[in-house]
């Protein structure tokens, strides 16, 4: 297996304002997906269920506090979040957001909220099926979205190398991106970051899964 240096996965986790910053999940995952049809629903809940077991974490069926922590949305234009019900309450300046979006021509988009250690304790998911991403196939795209939610990741992590790889026209994780995310759910380690050095001993527990 290829092997990150611990340079380049503390990358991963360092900003564009040079800020190192890691999180992952605090508690079970519970997702919810909108806006696709039965057969997409489940390759996107396979997907995220595929993650979260190769992390070690949990999945459940109801979160105690918000019901459901992961919510993944399907769309064909931003706009369509502004109908979406509730949604504002759950998210300040929608509206703004929405604008900036649409500003941008972005595609995906991601909003994480944390507990008081600074752990993940929900999620929200974006994508907007304009034209690249419609020539996605499903699993390529659910399993990108599920790796992408299941760390907070710098958010110039992957601007020059996607965290798949393809096997015989197949996209599957790249093996050294799984040790990351495997090292990241060690219980050893804390679940919230914002020293270069945890980057370091990420590093270490990858490297041992080599």
């Amino acid at each position: 297996m290829d092997q990150m240096s611990p340079e380049a996965i503390t990358a991963l986790f360092t900003r564009a304002s040079g800020d190192y910053v890691f999180a992952r999940w605090g508690r079970p995952i519970v997702p919810v997906v909108f806006g696709v049809d039965d057969t997409t629903l489940s390759t996107v809940k396979g997907a995220i269920e595929a993650v979260v077991a190769l992390a070690g974490h949990k999945m459940a069926e109801t979160d105690p506090e918000l019901g459901a922590n992961l919510m993944v949305f399907f769309l064909r234009d931003w706009a369509e979040l502004l109908e979406v019900p509730n949604l504002g309450r759950l998210l300040d300046g929608l509206a703004p957001l929405v604008a900036r979006l649409q500003e941008a021509g972005a595609n995906q988009y991601r909003v994480f909220r944390f507990d008081a250690s600074g752990a993940i304790k929900a999620a929200f998911v974006f994508v907007r099926m304009d034209g690249a991403l419609a020539e996605v196939p499903a699993a390529t795209l659910a399993l990108s979205q599920a790796v992408q939610v299941i760390v907070l990741w710098s958010d110039a992590a992957f601007q020059q190398a996607s965290p798949l790889g393809l096997v015989e026209g197949v996209a599957v994780l790249r093996p050294e991106i799984a040790a990351v995310i495997r090292a990241a759910y060690d219980p050893v380690l804390p679940a919230a970051a914002q020293e270069a050095s945890h980057g370091l001993r990420l590093a270490a527990r990858a490297g041992r899964q080599a």
